[in-house]
């Protein structure tokens, strides 16, 4: 009879390449299917076959769209899977965004690594591009909320997570009772609904940890507002790295507020990202996941849309907007500053000590962003030094992740411990600290899993 477990294949002691597999008597199950971001020794797993063989998995559940959740799938494809990948409907949609997006950057990336030659690789191939991220779409299905699903070996119900549009975390019944926190949200943010409050029975709890040592900032439009106002008067530009799905979102959404309320000069504020204006349109059209402020703001208006709002599409909009000196605040992706369209600005941008480089998200371990907040003085960018001139600085309360008090007041819903919890998706300094606070506060019985370590469910 087949053993009732757990296997880690990613997001062990660091923020990415999210997944799980669950091995039950029924069959496989792989929750999450992310890339490795980050340091080069995480990296180079993204080129490796998955570690257990492809077509012995029957089916993927996906709690969210971001990439360090979803973007090893077309690699999975290509390694002949073709069985379902459940979401929900925001996720999908999302996934429909991002992941032909991922694709077409890996192709942009290789075909620039080859004409200036700066890989040594030669040639420089993509991991995969847009043709197997569409392909990808093609085996997803689409599950609603709180709607119990029966499938191969096990059932599973989505929640409410209130990460991004579409997040949630999932309970799973292979016998005993699994919960997968996925990436859960804030309480009290605007947009998106709270994360549900969970009051049933969990054997086993799978865990995130990513800002498990820490409390976010809890004003951070006014940190924003006081640095629009000073770039502006030093007639510099603000370029933010924001993840183009969530974090994107709200800082338009503040941004206008700030406008409306009269707080901050209006500049022009532009979108460098295609992904971002169409994720901002889905976050329009899904009503089930908007909090009573959005319900009632989509009324009468788009809540997004700034008074001098601009759009770049393209490439070299995006070039002729980082080489012009015009004052403007910038949105681009990639968050971590590890790819996309940002590189333009840095680039451009850096060299220019009226500017600011403002950070609104969590950076891992060996990412440009990470380099950036812990004071590099040059980043290597496409192949050459560029010398850090411009101001730097962090808003930590625009993260779409729970901080460590928002993680205890939803932990406080369950009626009871689990038998055993396991802490993921974060460093390991702050696992250590997030697995100390919940072992005192709760009595609970954590565990710290290793990378492609098993582990037996009763």
């Amino acid at each position: 009879m087949t053993r009732m477990k757990v296997t880690f294949l990613g997001a062990t002691e660091t923020v990415t390449g999210s997944k799980y597999l669950i091995d039950s008597p029924g069959g496989r199950t792989l929750l999450d299917c992310g890339l490795f971001q980050g340091l080069k020794e995480l990296r180079l797993r993204n080129w490796s076959p998955l570690p257990v063989a492809v077509e012995s998995i029957h089916q993927v559940i996906l709690t969210h769209a971001h990439i360090d959740h979803t973007g090893y799938l077309p690699r999975m494809i290509q390694q002949r899977f073709e069985n379902p990948i459940y979401a929900t409907s925001g996720t999908f949609d999302l996934c429909s965004l991002l992941l032909p997006d991922a694709g077409k950057l890996q192709e942009e990336d290789a075909e620039l690594s080859n004409r200036l030659g700066y890989s040594k690789h030669k040639p420089a191939l993509p991991l995969f591009d847009e043709a197997d991220a569409r392909n990808t779409l093609r085996y997803f299905k689409i599950v609603p909320y709180r709607e119990r699903t029966e499938i191969k070996g096990l059932a599973f119900t989505f929640y409410q997570a209130g990460h991004i549009l579409g997040s949630t975390f999932v309970s799973i019944d292979c016998g005993p009772q699994i919960l997968f926190s996925g990436d859960l949200g804030r309480y009290n943010r605007p947009i998106l609904r709270n994360p549900e409050e969970y009051r049933q029975r969990v054997d086993y709890l799978i865990l995130e940890s990513t800002y498990g040592d820490s409390v976010h900032e809890t004003n951070p439009a006014h940190k924003l507002s006081r640095h629009i106002q000073e770039v502006d008067e030093r007639g510099g530009k603000i370029f933010i790295a924001a993840f183009s799905i969530g974090r994107a979102q709200e800082l338009l959404f503040l941004i206008r507020e700030l406008e409306n309320k009269d707080r901050i000069p209006v500049m022009p504020v532009y979108i460098d990202s295609p992904m971002a204006i169409n994720a901002t349109l889905f976050y329009v059209l899904h009503k089930e996941d908007h909090d009573v402020d959005m319900a009632r703001l989509t009324k009468n208006k788009n809540p997004f849309v700034t008074q001098k709002f601009r759009i770049i599409r393209t490439q070299e909009e995006s070039l002729l907007t980082a080489q012009s000196d015009t004052p403007a605040i910038i949105i681009a992706g990639s968050g971590m500053m590890t790819g996309g369209r940002i590189l333009n600005h840095l680039e451009f941008g850096l060299q220019n000590p009226r500017n600011l480089a403002l950070l609104v998200g969590f950076q891992a371990k060996g990412t440009r962003g990470c380099d950036l907040q812990e004071g590099a003085r040059a980043l290597k960018l496409r192949g050459k030094m560029i010398p850090v001139k411009a101001q730097v600085d962090k808003i930590d309360g625009l993260s779409g992740h729970g901080d460590s008090e928002d993680m205890l007041r939803w932990l406080r819903c369950f009626p009871s411990a689990p038998k055993r919890t396991y802490l993921v998706h974060g460093e390991r300094d702050t696992m250590n600290i997030w697995k100390s606070r919940i072992e005192k506060e709760l009595g609970w019985n954590v565990y710290i899993p290793r990378y492609l370590e098993q582990v037996d469910l009763d």
